[in-house]
């Protein structure tokens, strides 16, 4: 029965490891149809940067999984601190883990805008469809939930 329930869990795990998409060719279904601000500028630096992943559904599925197989060590009060340190265990393991597995490799692009509007800075998830160069001529597209993203 727990090996069911155990089984049963791994579809919100992988659920939780699901992310939108952050590069800058891509919209979310909210950005589609609805006009965007579209400035343009030249690209002054890029750097490469690591976009943190998700914790919270490793954190949670760490736990029921940790917490279901310390519940199968030992008996009475000695079951209970059992199932009480594979919960705890678990849930920094699977907050490692979603946290790894949802990362993402970014860069960091800082446009000079021909508007006079200064310099912006974005960060976006690496596209190996899109490259970007100092000195590139570049679109800063934000939408009206103010999500910004570069593309050429």
């Amino acid at each position: 029965m727990k090996l069911y329930f155990a089984i049963a869990l791994i579809p919100f795990f992988v659920a939780s490891c699901a992310q939108d998409s952050l590069t800058g060719d891509t919209v979310s279904r909210g950005e589609a149809g609805r006009a965007q601000n579209v400035r343009t500028g030249t690209i002054t630096s890029i750097r490469n940067v690591n976009i943190q992943g998700e914790s919270l559904g490793g954190t949670l599925v760490g736990a029921g999984v940790g917490g279901l197989l310390g519940n199968q060590i030992g008996g009475g009060s000695g079951r209970t601190a059992a199932t009480v340190g594979g919960a705890l265990a678990g849930g920094a393991a699977g907050s490692h883990v979603g946290q790894n597995v949802t990362s993402r490799n970014g860069l960091e692009i800082e446009v000079r805008l021909d508007d006079g509007g200064g310099r912006v800075s974005v960060v976006q998830e690496v596209n190996p469809r899109e490259s970007f160069s100092v000195g590139n001529r570049v679109r800063v597209i934000t939408g009206a939930g103010g999500r910004s993203r570069v593309a050429h």
